[in-house]
């Protein structure tokens, strides 16, 4: 995920939103785990500050606590990351870790190792650094509305993050809930938490989100149902229009969810890789390192063509679609990322079983 940060606070449903949403002011009812092949279908919110969007899933407990955060849903990268204010006591948190001495603690139902590092979003044009630790917890994710229970998560416990200007940010305004299909740069045991979800008989491991509706982007958060459905049918992976795009294993991180293909502006047509990413807010980066480093003009055409067969084209604006392109000397990074606006009209799926991707035009 290449992560530019928005902090709010705003006022709903008699709630303090810290970051961009809230789940709810009720306390969260897990659903049932299925038994069968029937999949579980939750809401998500939608939220924009000018021409930044971002789609967030409600936490509404971790460990033994009822909280009410909003976490980044970002395909672009594998994993959750939570801070631990509010979810651990605050005596516990020191800006340089967290105290206790032995090789783990069990704190409010989350098992906090003594594996510690830290996890970078972004580039080298700017980098956002988390520092914390291995931990291990179940988590609720969804709201009264609907909700499902992952049992027994690997996920990031920070106790501070750091901008690319050496800000400290605020508490929780970068929690990220991370569904890519590989393994954790940092720590390799952490992966998508819906991984850590028991599927029922008859479905496969993974995931499918529909279209984002325009119309959901306001400056109050918006919860939208039946965005994301979890478990996938046989269907899914054979009828329902999805073109699939079978993964390439990497030696140390899992599956990669780069796919290959070529990318066309402005009467320019060049190889990428591209990462299709719900954490980038707004600005699709087209890496070439021939082209000089710019923002496209407003009304250029762009097209993409996987090597499978897939196409997408769109026009760049001032207020949607912005489009930059970059050189991979200057950020460290070859992918071509496609940001949040992808999604308004293209239709994602991710099999872990079957280690792939599927796109679909709508």
């Amino acid at each position: 995920m290449k992560i530019k940060h928005i902090l709010f606070k705003v006022q709903m449903a008699g709630c303090l939103l810290l970051m961009i949403v809230s789940a709810s002011c009720k306390k969260d009812k897990t659903s049932p785990i299925a038994a069968n092949a029937t999949p579980t279908t939750l809401g998500l919110y939608e939220y924009a500050s000018d021409v930044n969007k971002r789609v967030l899933i409600a936490i509404t407990k971790i460990g033994t606590q009822t909280v009410n955060y909003g976490s980044i849903f970002d395909t672009g990268s594998p994993g959750m990351t939570m801070d631990a204010n509010g979810i651990i006591p605050a005596s516990m948190i020191t800006s340089s870790g967290f105290v206790f001495t032995t090789d783990s603690v069990v704190v409010n139902g989350i098992t906090i190792t003594s594996k510690k590092d830290s996890i970078s979003y972004g580039d080298a044009t700017g980098i956002t650094k988390e520092y914390g630790n291995l931990a291990y917890t179940n988590v609720t994710v969804g709201n009264s509305l609907g909700s499902i229970e992952l049992k027994r998560v690997p996920f990031f416990l920070y106790y501070k993050i750091i901008d690319s200007k050496k800000n400290q940010l605020a508490a929780h305004s970068a929690d990220v809930f991370g569904v890519g299909p590989g393994l954790s740069s940092t720590i390799t045991a952490i992966s998508s938490p819906l991984r850590f979800f028991t599927y029922g008989t008859g479905l496969t491991n993974g995931f499918k989100l529909a279209t984002l509706p325009t119309a959901s982007f306001l400056t109050t958060p918006t919860y939208v149902a039946g965005l994301l459905t979890v478990g996938l049918t046989s269907d899914d992976l054979s009828s329902a229009g999805f073109i699939m795009h079978p993964l390439t294993p990497t030696v140390l991180y899992g599956y990669s969810p780069n796919i290959p293909g070529t990318i066309t502006y402005g009467g320019t047509t060049i190889s990428a890789q591209f990462l299709f990413d719900t954490g980038t807010p707004s600005v699709t980066v087209i890496e070439n390192r021939l082209a000089s480093v710019g923002k496209l003009p407003s009304n250029t055409t762009v097209t993409l063509t996987t090597t499978k067969g897939f196409t997408y084209t769109y026009v760049t604006s001032n207020t949607g679609n912005l489009t930059e392109v970059q050189n991979p000397s200057n950020t460290q990074d070859y992918r071509t990322i496609l940001a949040l606006d992808f999604f308004i009209k293209n239709e994602y799926l991710t099999d872990y079983t079957n280690h792939q991707i599927g796109l679909k035009n709508n």
